[in-house]
């Protein structure tokens, strides 16, 4: 089973579309894994956790954006994804869909 997380801030309007928009991308590609949502609720907390905006969406802990890794930008903001289409509030599809594809292929070769 995936673990798969989003951290947000309370009151992220990003966050509040995301859900059902995610929920319903995962039931099409047959993902049933649950979804764990979680507060990111002080400054100190988003350093903590490399938090870099919300909704940040990780699955089995890594992140969707390819580029996160480089980054170091933590806080209590709104996200922005850099896309082909330009900046997004949520993270493309397709990046969710290649992300679940790596941990697929990852158990298959495990």
């Amino acid at each position: 089973m995936r673990v798969i997380e989003v951290l947000h801030f309370d009151g992220c309007p990003n966050h509040e579309g995301f859900m059902p928009h995610l929920r319903a991308l995962l039931d099409g590609a047959g993902v049933d894994d649950p979804i764990h949502e979680r507060a990111v609720e002080t400054g100190a907390d988003a350093q903590t956790l490399a938090f870099l905006g919300s909704p940040t969406l990780r699955i089995d802990g890594v992140d969707v954006d390819p580029t996160a890794a480089q980054r170091t930008d933590y806080g209590l903001q709104c996200r922005l994804y850099p896309t082909e289409d330009g900046l997004r509030g949520t993270p493309p599809d397709k990046w969710i869909l290649a992300a679940l594809q790596r941990r697929a292929s990852g158990l298959a070769a495990g």
